[in-house]
This record gives structure tokens, C-alpha cells and sequence, in this order.
């Protein structure tokens, strides 16, 4: 048998509609907002319908990774998959992979060979936009902040003792000390600045 790698794998599978896998999962669908056709969003006041039954959690976490860092969700993946064969009503919860990581060393976050998720390139790229808004968000909130100190400042803000920092859902090294504000009177105000990567932002600690 010749070698697959994860991404031949994932594309050699046949996906079902996201409403199918919905249906085994319980999940009727005035309760889902779909992304296309393999991809949906679950509205949280499913958790308050009449009649759903508590499951029990499993957690996979704090294992020891490889140095590339595979390991937790290939296990998460493939526990699922077993106790779905020994006849168990069985659902993964997974967090979304950070583009920093995915076009780093340790690649993606959909888990690997035979136990991962599809469509692994959506899932692994901009899945359903979720990181971008906050990027939006968070990178909104520091503008405002940098136009109050152009319009004058009312608030005394220090801009030597700014913490609030922009965001790119990248690991982009260059990046985590600029000086901005420069090109003249209407460009802002010159400070040092930096950017941190969406997924270590203040707004997704909120989130």
C-alpha cells in the first residue's frame, strides 16, 4: 500500500452534506447557519430545547506533542472514531487552527491521516471567518485609539505606556515591534507599536 499524505487523504474521501452529519448529531435545521455546503455554524439556544439530554465529557488534553506539535487532535480524532465504532453517540468539540501555525512548522490542525476533519483546507484556512473578525475587531479598537490621541488626546492617554496592540493571524516576527504613525502631520502620531497574533488578542480572550 503506498503512502497517503493528510491532504491526499483528506481529499480522497467523499463528504457529506454538513445537514446529514447535522441530522445523526440531533441537530435539526432551523438550528444551523451554513457555510456552503460541508461547513455550519450551530445557534447556541439548541442548548435550551425541551427535552435534550446531558452527555458525558471526555477531555484530551496535556499530552505531551511531538516537537512539530501532532498529537492532540489526531488522539481527539481518532478516540471519537472508536467509540463511534463500539456503538457509542459520540461528538468532537475542536478549536480552530491559528494561520500562524498552519503555515509554520507544525502545519495544520484538522488531525492527520486517517483521523482528521474535512474539508481540511477550509478548516485549516479561513474556515468560517471567525479569526478575521476579531482581527477586525481588535485592529478597530486600536485605531480608535490612535485617531482619539491625533484629535487630541482629551483622555491624557501616554502613547509610550500603550498596551493595547493590533493583530495579524500570522507569526510574523517582523511585525511584534514597529514604529508607526510616520509620513507627516496627517498620518498619526509617531510611538512604537507591535502586533500580536489574533489568537493571543484580548478580544479572543473575550471571545
Amino acid at each position: 500500500m503506498s503512502y497517503m499524505s493528510d491532504i491526499e487523504i483528506a481529499q480522497s474521501v467523499e463528504m457529506k452534506p454538513i445537514t446529514e452529519i447535522a441530522k445523526v448529531a440531533n441537530v435539526p435545521d432551523e438550528y444551523l447557519e451554513q457555510y456552503g455546503k460541508y461547513k455550519a455554524k450551530v445557534d447556541l439556544s439548541l442548548l435550551n430545547k425541551e427535552g435534550k439530554q446531558d452527555g458525558k465529557l471526555i477531555l484530551v488534553t496535556a499530552i505531551t506533542p511531538t516537537p512539530a506539535g501532532e498529537g492532540k487532535t489526531t488522539t481527539t480524532i481518532g478516540l471519537a472514531d472508536g467509540l463511534k465504532r463500539i456503538g457509542k453517540n459520540v461528538c468532537v468539540a475542536l478549536r480552530e487552527p491559528s494561520l500562524g501555525p498552519v503555515f509554520g512548522v507544525k502545519g495544520g490542525a484538522a488531525g492527520g491521516g486517517w483521523a482528521q476533519v474535512v474539508p481540511m483546507e477550509d478548516i485549516n484556512l479561513h474556515f468560517t471567518g471567525d479569526f478575521h473578525a476579531i482581527g477586525a475587531a481588535n485592529n478597530l479598537l486600536a485605531a480608535m485609539l490612535d485617531n482619539h490621541i491625533y484629535q487630541g488626546n482629551s483622555l491624557n492617554i501616554d502613547p509610550r505606556r500603550i498596551t493595547w496592540k493590533r493583530c495579524v493571524d500570522m507569526n510574523d516576527r517582523q511585525l511584534r515591534f514597529v514604529t508607526d504613525g510616520l509620513g507627516g502631520r496627517v498620518n498619526g502620531i509617531p510611538r512604537e507599536d507591535g502586533y500580536d497574533i489574533t489568537v493571543a488578542s484580548e478580544i479572543m480572550a473575550v471571545l
